[in-house]
């Protein structure tokens, strides 16, 4: 025999109290020398879920593998932090292979990149950020590809729900096998940089022999960043601006194609994020002319921070962007004179640009994922 609901007074049912829903991160992308643009992400989560009243009724642990250093960097990031016995790459690799399964007694696992795990009894969530290796292959290595490829298989299989950053990724992983009603589109935010250290900016730009206005640029230096199209184009138009004002490119090493010093760029290399934050107050314009992008981060930062903003069709930017044609060396030319001299349009792409920006906060990203968290929790 079943009992009924409880009752209240006057037999009024009393209001069932639902415990938070038990969340473990995977958030080994943070483990890395070079975290990237997904780190961003994860670090970026992880704020917005510090901004909510009690982390938006989730319960969080964080899972990655053995530290590198101690103390653990990541145990200062606000939730408790468990910690494999491995090394990353060996965690990785028995995660491919099936030999070891996420932690347990959760309700939901969040692989917050493409790398997953086995959940045991919890649902398992997967963030797929992009696809790109389908679209622009030669852009990526040989042995990247195919571990890309195999680690999407796995996700289909094993995940019960996707996060993507756009429609674009979410047509991609639906083409790829994902049933639609799986794919859920949430946004990266972008007000995860600190306040600018003018002081460290003045002395950048002083070591890089820049003294006034400048253009920049931010991103990996790799293939599919263009990076290599974007100096020719500022060659191009150099001359037509009032002075001859600097490309400063932002960004670490990557891979493949390397940026040829060309006459007036500037390669800066890696910047702190305080740094980096200053660099986008007081840029003329970012220029980021990607060949594809899941999303796209470096515009709405340089957005949120007041910089008009030159790109080719990147998820990210809406209509709060001057659109460029990557593969068009005199489009981006065009783009970049336009951007640096019209002060109306300037002006137009300023107030646009803080606006779009100003809608994607890491706690209203953080307050989705905490609803489809609860969503997907066995019984939800």
């Amino acid at each position: 025999m079943t009992s009924g609901p409880a009752v209240g007074p006057a037999g009024v049912p009393a209001a069932r109290t639902v415990r938070p829903v038990r969340v473990l991160l995977l958030v080994e992308q943070l483990r890395r020398k070079a975290a990237g643009g997904i780190g961003t992400y994860v670090m970026g989560l992880i704020q917005g879920l510090t901004e909510l009243p009690d982390q938006g009724r989730a319960d969080i642990e964080l899972f990655a593998s053995r530290p590198r250093v101690k103390p653990d960097p990541l145990a200062a990031l606000g939730f408790p932090l468990r910690s494999s016995v491995l090394p990353g790459p060996m965690l990785t690799r028995a995660w491919d292979r099936g030999l070891l399964r996420a932690p347990g007694r959760f309700d939901v696992v969040h692989a917050l990149s493409i790398a997953t795990a086995e959940p045991g009894p919890a649902a398992l969530v997967s963030t797929v950020h992009d696809l790109l290796w389908r679209h622009v292959p030669d852009t990526f290595p040989d042995r990247g590809r195919a571990w890309h490829e195999e680690a999407l298989r796995r996700a289909l299989v094993r995940s019960d729900r996707f996060i993507v950053p756009s429609d674009v990724v979410a047509s991609d992983l639906v083409n790829a096998g994902a049933s639609p009603d799986r794919v859920t589109v949430v946004p990266m935010g972008c007000d995860h940089l600190p306040p600018p250290d003018s002081a460290a900016v003045d002395a950048l730009l002083s070591r890089l022999g820049v003294a006034g206005p400048f253009l920049l640029s931010v991103g990996t230096m790799e293939p599919r960043k263009n990076l290599v199209r974007l100096a020719l184009a500022y060659e191009r138009m150099r001359d037509s601006l009032p002075e001859p004002w600097p490309l400063v490119v932002v960004g670490p090493s990557g891979w493949g194609e390397r940026l040829h010093q060309h006459q007036g760029v500037i390669l800066a290399g890696m910047v702190t994020p305080p740094e980096l934050a200053g660099l986008y107050a007081r840029a003329r314009l970012l220029a980021y002319v990607p060949l594809m992008e899941g999303f796209g981060l470096p515009p709405v930062e340089a957005m949120l921070a007041g910089a008009p903003v030159v790109a080719s069709e990147v998820p990210s930017t809406g209509a709060a962007a001057y659109q460029v044609d990557p593969n068009d060396t005199d489009s981006i030319a065009d783009g970049l004179l336009v951007v640096a001299t019209d002060e109306v349009v300037r002006d137009r792409l300023q107030i646009a640009g803080r606006g779009h920006a100003a809608g994607l906060s890491w706690s209203s990203i953080a307050q989705r994922h905490v609803a489809l968290w609860e969503e997907v929790r066995p019984g939800g």
